[in-house]
């Protein structure tokens, strides 16, 4: 039976944190589900790790589309993210809309958007139609040519209010989710304390309710990745079953029980918050 909302509240009520990966294919989604990954993102990320592009902005609609409706064939069990790409929702509320259900249609329980407390229109006319939502804050992959590139955000207490504040007013406008990535701990936390939604991190806090990271980084499959990613292949002893599957449930394992992100894996407020925040070519959650 596949996740909803209400059985991934169940989960965090019982004391367990949710466990999101980025996923594109039905063979992946199929060793995901079976390893107890609780929800997959459709990311735009497919834009590095898959298309070979620089960012993820060249993503389309179709693009997430036929990879949603991969997914869904392939992970009966597990809640579907799909991303709404660059410059599918700016324009007006038909094209958001538009847009929105194509990917709802391929499979998707949720739509995913970057930005802050101007999409809270959007938010609401998707919510209102049904559509359940995940907010993106913080590093927002889709504006990387307007912050100069991968950089953490909220490093000045101006920056950090603002992100606490499109947190909330996306959480006001209906977001059932808000993923929280690219900031210091602490503004993680604040944001993860502040809001009703869901929250998952990505290079933020430990306090969030979850935690996402792409694929092919937690398979070390990426050169100089983030500092918050941790390559869950490295650790794991040789033994029967299929290597990724059982990295992939060392992932749930560990998120679901609160034990990664570790300190290692997060930002500080000051001194590495200044750091960079990955190699040039490290995917994102997107």
């Amino acid at each position: 039976m596949r996740h909803t909302l209400s059985t991934l509240r169940k989960t965090l009520a019982g004391g367990r944190k949710l466990a999101m990966l980025t996923c594109y294919d039905a063979s992946f989604a199929r060793l995901m589900d079976a390893a107890g990954v609780d929800t997959l993102l459709v990311g735009d990320s497919l834009g590095m790790v898959v298309q070979g592009h620089d960012s993820t902005l060249p993503v389309t609609v179709d693009d997430i589309a036929y990879h949603t409706a991969c997914i869904a064939r392939g992970a009966p069990r597990a809640f579907l993210v799909a991303d709404m790409p660059f410059g599918s929702y700016h324009e007006d509320a038909a094209q958001a809309m538009r847009n929105a259900v194509t990917l709802m249609k391929a499979g998707a329980q949720m739509v995913k958007l970057e930005g802050g407390a101007e999409i809270a229109p959007i938010v609401k006319q998707y919510v209102l139609a049904g559509i359940p939502v995940c907010a993106h804050v913080g590093l927002l992959p889709q504006h990387v040519n307007a912050v100069g590139g991968f950089r953490v955000q909220g490093r000045d207490a101006a920056s950090a209010e603002r992100i606490l504040a499109d947190a909330q007013a996306l959480d006001a406008a209906g977001a059932a989710m808000v993923l929280i990535e690219g900031v210091p701990e602490d503004v993680g936390r604040r944001v993860a304390e502040s809001v009703g939604a869901i929250t998952i991190g990505i290079g933020a806090s430990g306090a969030c309710d979850g935690q996402v990271l792409v694929m092919h980084d937690m398979l070390g499959m990426t050169d100089r990745p983030a500092r918050f990613v941790k390559d869950f292949t490295r650790e794991l002893a040789p033994g029967e079953g299929n290597l990724i599957e059982r990295a992939f449930r060392a992932y749930a394992e560990e998120v679901g029980a609160g034990r990664f992100p570790a300190a290692e894996h997060v930002y500080a407020a000051t001194g590495d918050a200044a750091a960079a925040y990955g190699g040039a070519n490290a995917p994102k959650a997107g």
